[in-house]
């Protein structure tokens, strides 16, 4: 299951938007070309298996100009091996926004019960602008791609240039195409491919980002959305600074649980016998870092770089050795035994390497979460008053939640945010302790769609659940949905196994943030 863990890693709308099509109409055009194609399926290449089959669709870059101009649609396929039990095709989406899903199918069939794989033709694809589907590109450089940035009175004027320098190269490099890479056009595409595909209906799986691209199709698309798994929620009513924003208000509890586990422990780790006062070691080594960066690695780590170690704390097993480390080597003492210096480097850079990114992902990022919606604010002194007031009531990582961001300065959205208003018979799926996609957001996606169920998998630990963690108290529901179509009569809460020395060590945390590799991750 370590496989997928690279996969995860996401208001209202000012009234400035040009009315589209209906979603009927935009989807059911008689002489529409995208509608009529047939995809010319060939094996994708000649290492992985056969059964694995490629095909690329052309889809309009505005549906509302069917005719237009037109984008390619990088789609994948593994057929259900017993046509006797197959109920559909499932589409598959790993999460983002930016995120590649079209290796999805490969993962997902070593994976699924062969119940549940017996169902279902696995359908994966590159959303549009991502990967090989017309990708894009800001130009932007590493630096540019990390949007982590710590508030302080003295940099705020240089955190602005650097959002407004983001905005402008994507607009220089993409902006013929970005306003149209967003969330509902995306899910039109799903619609297209059930079309092609020759399906009256849906079925889907989609982690993260993908939550709320299920979402948007399922109220676009009611009449044609069939079984739909949505793993890890994201809250329609926070996209999406309110998505960034959430990181910080839900560290805050994380932490705490945390400071209470490292207490439990204080014959091991030694960073205090109370809560408060391994709360206290913490901010102490946050304050020397801070006054004087220690060398790391090769790294000058200082106060700001540990605080965006924030996800690590919704894992109390991996925070508590991490700080540990930390802390003996911003005294100049060598790594606790078991430490090891490449995981530590690790959780500090987010996962980055030596090797530039490309900053498709990142391009993506922010054309989503800049043209879904126009709630972003866009005065600068906005972000600038959020982001004093946010450093004081969540100190770990309130700043860099509200700090500027490249909307500010992007173009309006061409369409207003999907309202949630119709009923949608689907099943969310959360982990009590996610770090990306917090469970307030989970139940906040809940809440939005009507008629949906919800399993929460209380104690369960990560970003993920479905699959990602075999021994998680949920996937048996999942299961029963999958192949029966069948939803709980009412929520379900488990309660999942407290994690084992072996699982901590295999269950890995979500990466703090996802820059510079892949943004966002929601």
């Amino acid at each position: 299951m370590k496989r997928f863990a690279p996969l995860l890693a996401a208001a209202g709308l000012i009234a400035t938007t040009v009315p589209l099509l209906s979603a009927t109409q935009a989807s059911a055009t008689p002489a529409a070309d995208h509608l009529r194609q047939k995809p010319a399926w060939h094996r994708c290449s000649p290492e992985q298996p056969a059964s694995y089959e490629c095909a690329t669709l052309k889809v309009p870059l505005d549906y509302r100009r069917p005719d237009g101009r037109t984008i390619d649609l990088a789609i994948s396929r593994i057929k259900s091996e017993n046509p006797a039990k197959r109920h559909g095709a499932m589409l598959l989406n790993p999460g983002g926004p930016g995120g590649s899903g079209l290796d999805l199918p490969l993962l997902m069939s070593e994976a699924m019960p062969k119940d549940v794989r017996e169902s279902y033709d696995l359908i994966g694809f590159d959303p549009r602008g991502v990967g090989a589907s017309s990708p894009i590109t800001c130009g932007l450089t590493d630096a540019e791609q990390n949007f982590n940035r710590a508030y302080r009175p003295e940099s705020f004027g240089s955190d602005v240039t650097s959002a407004r320098t983001v905005a402008d190269k994507c607009r220089e490099k993409a902006g013929s195409v970005l306003p149209y890479i967003t969330t509902r056009n995306t899910a039109r595409d799903m619609d297209t491919i059930r079309a092609v595909l020759g399906e009256r209906k849906l079925s889907y799986l989609g982690y993260s980002y993908g939550t709320y691209l299920g979402a948007v199709y399922s109220q676009m698309f009611p009449d044609r959305t069939d079984r739909f798994v949505l793993d890890s929620g994201v809250d329609p009513q926070r996209i999406w600074r309110g998505m960034i924003q959430v990181w910080a208000t839900e560290a805050e509890p994380a932490f705490a649980r945390w400071t209470q586990w490292a207490a439990q422990r204080s014959a091991e780790y030694k960073l205090g016998d109370t809560p408060k006062a391994v709360s206290d070691t913490f901010w102490e080594l946050v304050a020397r870092a801070d006054k004087e960066p220690f060398e790391f690695e090769g790294m000058k780590v200082d106060g700001d770089m540990i605080r965006t170690t924030r996800a690590v704390f919704f894992y109390p097993a991996q925070a508590t050795p991490m700080v540990v480390a930390l802390k003996a080597a911003s005294e100049g003492k060598p790594l606790p035994e078991g430490s090891t210096a490449t995981e530590l480097k690790r959780l500090l850079t987010g996962g980055a390497t030596a090797e530039p990114a490309s900053d498709n992902g990142t391009a993506v990022f922010w054309a989503v979460a800049c043209g879904d919606t126009g709630s972003w604010p866009r005065y600068t002194e906005q972000y600038e008053r959020d982001a004093v007031k946010d450093k004081a009531r969540y100190p770990l990582y309130g700043d860099f939640a509200s700090n500027i961001k490249p909307c500010a300065f992007w173009d309006r959205p061409v369409e207003a945010a999907t309202p949630m208003h119709k009923k949608a018979d689907v099943l969310t799926v959360q982990n009590e302790w996610d770090s990306q996609t917090p469970l307030v957001s989970g139940q906040g996606l809940h809440k939005a769609l009507k008629g949906s169920r919800m399993v929460l998998a209380a104690g369960g630990e990560g970003h993920g659940v479905y699959l990602f963690d075999p021994t998680s108290c949920a996937n048996a529901a999942v299961n029963a949905y999958l192949t029966t179509g069948k939803l709980p009569a009412q929520d379900v809460t488990c309660q999942n196994p407290p994690a084992t020395a072996e699982r901590r060590d295999s269950v890995a945390p979500a990466k703090p943030l996802p820059f510079p590799s892949t943004p966002g991750r929601f």
